[in-house]
């Protein structure tokens, strides 16, 4: 199961909307095939498995380890379970149960039909934590939300001033490399109006491979430039205001009234749009809103080496933030949080 959670991990921000998921075929006590689910609307973990095994006539005697339950329906790719079944496998593992409703317990019940031994529930709070963004969209019907930002030793995000539509650096660039990557996982990210007009970012993942994210941006008045340069990304944008609800290309104005739970209307809006995850970049005010309302799942911030002794300061780090780890990237330090609240 182990070698299952390390083949899922593979497919980390190229799965959306589907889970993570991976497989392996054991014989004799020897792995003889595996595979994990790489893209949206590809094949999935089971079909790698089994299709890399190279004597088929071994499947019988062989075990199917699986991190999450086999889908028993027909959606861009046939059910998994139809596929063990056939392969004639007699013994399945399972990590975890699929809480998604169209395979909840099915999949594991049209094996175990068939005669097909199942055993379920191994490493399954590992299982969870490698599928935590898709089980976050699924059953707190919001996706997963980290809160990232970078402090100076002293605690200050920027300086009092600095030149507009520039940003000020913290950390160096292999921590900057690092938050890209970051990004590259997560679905979407979001910022303030206040961010943009400061710093003016692209919000993109120009230093790593990887797909883009959708972005994000609360603008309650729509003040945000036209010519930011947010607006060069082909990915979807979506603006939260209370002005206007319209859309045009791949920008979408989302009419919000800021007055009612704000974020709680923000996160029905991403899950009706099937946004798994979140990275929450800035600004201050924004992070503040999230830390506030208790939406937020997890935070990393990022210590650099400068000192300001003024400037604007970084949120609070409350009673809420269950300390993790740290780390260290290059010079600069990474503070891992958990909010037990939202487990």
């Amino acid at each position: 199961m182990q070698r299952c959670l390390t083949l899922a991990s593979k497919g980390l921000g190229n799965t959306y909307p589907n889970p993570l998921v991976g497989a392996v075929v054991v014989y004799n006590g020897k792995v003889i095939g595996e595979g994990w689910h790489k893209k949206a609307g590809g094949p999935h973990a089971e079909v790698f498995a089994i299709e890399s095994v190279k004597d088929k006539s071994k499947l019988a005697k062989s075990t199917l380890v699986v991190s999450l339950e086999p889908c028993s329906h027909y959606g861009k790719t046939p059910p998994c379970s139809k596929l063990i079944v056939e392969s004639g496998i007699q013994h399945v593992v399972v990590g975890m149960k699929d809480p998604f409703d169209a395979v909840h317990g099915r999949g594991i019940k049209h094996l175990q039909n068939c005669g097909i031994k199942v055993e379920v529930g191994v490493l399954e709070n590992q299982c969870r934590e490698l599928n935590k963004r898709f089980l976050s969209i699924v059953e707190k019907k919001r996706p997963y939300i980290i809160l990232k930002w970078a402090a100076c030793q002293d605690g200050f995000l920027a300086p009092e001033q600095h030149k507009e539509g520039q940003p000020y650096w913290i950390t160096e660039p292999p921590a900057q490399q690092l938050v890209h990557k970051w990004r590259a996982e997560e679905q979407a990210i979001l910022v303030g109006r206040k961010t943009i007009e400061a710093d003016n970012p692209q919000l993109n993942v120009r230093l790593w491979s990887g797909k883009q994210p959708t972005k994000l941006i609360i603008d309650p008045s729509c003040k945000v430039k036209a010519d930011s340069k947010i607006f060069q990304s082909k990915e979807n944008i979506y603006i939260y205001n209370n002005k206007k609800q319209e859309s045009h290309q791949n920008i979408h104005h989302i009419l919000v009234d800021f007055n009612n739970e704000t974020l709680t209307q923000i996160m029905k809006h991403l899950h009706k749009v099937g946004i798994q995850s979140l990275i929450v970049e800035g600004g201050a005010d924004t992070l503040r809103h999230f830390i506030d309302n208790r939406i937020w799942d997890e935070a990393r911030v990022l210590i650099g080496q400068k000192k300001l002794s003024k400037g604007l300061r970084e949120p609070k780090i409350n009673k809420d933030f269950k300390f993790v780890k740290e780390s260290m990237c290059g010079v600069d330090k990474i503070r891992f949080f958990k909010n037990p609240t939202c487990d």
